[in-house]
């Protein structure tokens, strides 16, 4: 499959000779489903309106106020995958398990002491995986309209770039290609340029594999009040804290079966690693106008996070008669060390207006008999922005170029979370889903995020425990490497993820 191009995202991949960021890295950081305690995600995770769980600190904290009681609460998780692939008209498969948590912590709660209008207070400080980026990607396919080679010829031509340039300029990638003979050199009319031994016209075999760890993590500092049990005001400082490591594999070879026509295969891996800490800001409010109805607004400003990359890469290729197998790797081009990468990502402004019906709405939740609720929410994920205190020789206005293409990749998205309960004391049994569309301009990459949630619910004595079932569908893009002079090829890929959630928790 292939699409249009995509010109300026394929320019800023080679505008550093490090590192580059580009829009994906953004997305990776913006674009998911947030997770909770068991009991949270068994609604979908809407919890702008509904409060009385510690995940309300990381949707809408002014839900921490609808707490009367202290309590403490952990919740292990269990995450598999399994992935499906479509690259060139050829499916493959692969998965990968992982161990996971929702949202683990303390609320504390206080009675007002004076004849204000704020009847009680919450502090809740918790931590929660709001992403977990633990996966593995596989696929394969034929290919007989480009080569990953062509890439590397497209930079240093666009540089105009010396072959001493070439030999040592892009140790991540291009050099990498010269040095092991995957393109070369050749003088026409006194010019000099740079072709690739691949020849897509023989048609290719190309598979691409990666590992991927880490996760998206926050730790919130929650403070909320309720005036008169009607309206509940709170706020949250956020520290997200994010892990992620990629080790990729991309092999091209020779489907032709011509052993002498100066390609065998090549292998490109690259070893990458992000690591980030930064800071958010929440406000919420929850009105209660009557006791079976709760209404929910909260915003969530962007978060700053300060993020260092790190890079290693190597290759080896194979070109037969013409120069044999070479080998080469980054760290013998820097001294052993890897590539390195400091910037800062803001993530969008989001925007949730929730509501909630009780069903046999009393002051006594023993007696209480359900409640549906649903989220709406707003990102505007195209809106993210790189800066960095160096230019890292890319040229002062590299992070302007791409934040424009960030914009031009990426859009603002409404998402849905919906869910609801049924009590029959001391047993609780939950229902939820989610959708996420896609934050992709072009309407032809086709992505969406689906989640649907069941669950079940223990309390009595003070003592709670919840577990749920999520199970999410996500379809996504992904491109092998990005061309500027021809149309792009990528695959579909459909990760079906499974995530067992244990909430345990007691009151104080």
């Amino acid at each position: 499959m292939r699409i249009a191009h995509i010109t300026t995202i394929a320019l800023i991949l080679v505008a550093l000779n490090t590192n580059a960021q580009t829009p994906d890295d953004a997305l990776r950081n913006i674009w998911f489903i947030p997770g909770g305690t068991a009991r949270a995600m068994g609604i979908g995770g809407a919890m702008g309106s509904l409060g009385g769980d510690i995940t309300a600190n990381s949707i809408n904290p002014a839900g921490i106020a609808v707490y009367k009681t202290k309590e403490v609460v952990v919740s292990p998780g269990f995450m598999f995958n399994n992935n499906s692939a479509s690259f060139r008209g050829i499916q493959s498969t692969s998965s990968q398990n992982a161990l996971s948590y929702g949202a683990s912590g303390i609320v504390l709660t206080a009675q007002s002491a004076d004849e204000s209008s704020f009847t009680n207070f919450g502090f809740a400080f918790s931590v929660n995986q709001l992403a977990s980026f633990n996966n593995h990607i596989h696929y394969t396919g034929h290919n007989d309209y480009s080569s990953y080679a062509e890439q590397f010829v497209e930079e240093l031509a666009r540089d105009f770039a010396s072959p001493l340039a070439a030999e040592q300029n892009y140790i991540y990638g291009s050099s990498l290609a010269y040095r092991t003979y995957l393109i070369d050199t050749a003088t026409g009319n006194g010019q000099l340029t740079y072709f690739g031994l691949p020849s897509p016209a023989g048609g290719l075999n190309q598979t691409y594999d990666a590992k991927t760890s880490g996760s998206y993590n926050e730790a919130t500092l929650g403070l909320a009040g309720a005036m008169n049990d009607k309206l509940f005001i709170g706020f949250s400082l956020g520290i997200p804290f994010v892990t992620y490591r990629k080790d990729e594999v991309f092999t091209e070879a020779d489907a032709s079966g011509n052993t002498n026509n100066n390609f065998s295969s090549s292998t490109f891996t690259r070893n990458y690693t992000s690591t980030g800490v930064g800071l958010n800001v929440k406000l919420g409010i929850i009105y209660k106008p009557q006791q079976n109805f709760r209404f929910g607004l909260s915003l969530h400003s962007p978060s700053f996070i300060s993020f260092t990359d790190k890079i290693r890469a190597s290759m080896t290729t194979n070109t037969e008669g013409y120069a044999g197998i070479q080998s080469e790797n980054s760290d013998n081009l820097n001294s052993g060390n890897p590539g390195e990468t400091q910037y800062t990502l803001q993530t969008p402004f989001k925007a949730i207006l929730s509501g909630t019906y009780l069903f046999s709405a009393v002051a006594d939740t023993r007696k209480q008999r359900g409640f549906i609720t649903a989220d709406v929410e707003y990102a505007g994920y195209g809106a993210s922005k790189f800066s960095s205190s160096s230019n890292l020789g890319a040229g002062s206005d590299y992070y302007t170029t791409l934040n424009s293409a960030t914009n031009d990749y990426l859009k603002g998205n409404f998402n849905i979370r919906l869910g609801g309960e049924l009590k029959f004391d001391p047993w609780a049994f939950r229902l939820g889903g989610a959708y996420y569309g896609s934050p992709y301009r072009d309407s032809q990459l086709k992505a969406s995020r689906t989640q649907a949630d069941v669950g079940i619910g223990y309390r009595n004595h003070g003592l709670f425990i919840d577990l749920t079932f999520i199970q999410t569908f996500n379809k996504d893009v992904h491109f092998p490497y990005r061309l500027n002079d021809k149309a792009n090829t990528y695959a579909n890929v459909n990760d079906s993820r499974g995530n067992i959630v244990l909430t345990v928790g007691c009151k104080i």
